[in-house]
Formats: structure tokens, sequence, C-alpha cells
């Protein structure tokens, strides 16, 4: 019922910049958090940026004061623009979203199919 569409990956050499764009569609009444994920071969998936709907963002420590997460809650769109880029930040980058369902406060999780990022020295 619920769909995420990532956009905006490719290739980029070190130092430059990215954005991508997450969009949900479909029936829900609202969405809480959403965020970014990142997973590259041979790790775990970890978090890269989240952001409430009332505006409160959290970062990765190692993205922090690189990465900066948006939202525009008119378009249930999330951004998160990628500036000074390293090849450690080559991974498949995932879209995360707490969608409300009906009339109460529960959440259930969505995520988008991934889009691939490279960062080449």
């Amino acid at each position: 019922q619920v769909q995420l569409v990532e956009s905006g990956g490719g290739s980029v050499q070190a130092g430059g910049s990215l954005r991508l764009s997450c969009a949900a569609s479909g029936s829900f009444f609202g969405i809480n958090v959403m965020g970014w994920y990142r997973q590259a071969p041979g790790k775990q998936r970890e978090l890269v940026a989240r952001i409430t709907n009332g505006g409160t963002t959290n970062y990765a420590d190692s993205m922090k004061g690189r990465f900066t997460i948006s939202r525009d809650n008119a378009k249930n769109t999330v951004y998160l623009q990628m500036n000074s880029l390293k090849p450690e930040d080559t991974a498949v980058y995932s879209c995360n979203a707490d969608v409300r369902r009906g009339y109460g406060t529960t959440t259930y999780p969505y995520w988008g199919q991934g889009t691939q990022v490279t960062v080449s020295s």
C-alpha cells in the first residue's frame, strides 16, 4: 500500500556532491520518521541520517558535517544532500519511512529498493 522510490544516485569523484531524494506514495495517514541507510559490500547496513516529521535530525558520526537530511511533508519526500564525498561512502543507499496507516499512533516501516552511490578516487 506504500511505495518508496529513490532517485539521484550515481557516480561521482571524491570531493563531489550528490543529492538523493525519496518520494512516498500510496495510501497512508502520515509519516513520522524518515531516514537514509546504506550498506557497502561485506558490511552491515548502517544508519546515515534520519528526520522526524517535526524536523528533528540525527546523523551517524562519520556523516555529520558532510551530509544534510531534509524533508518536504507536503510532497512526502525526504532528501539527502551529500557533500565532500569519499570513496568509503560507496554503498547502496536505501530510504526508510515509518508510516501511520490508521487513526492511531502505530507506525509500520517501509523501505525503498535502494540506489547505488559510487565515489571514485
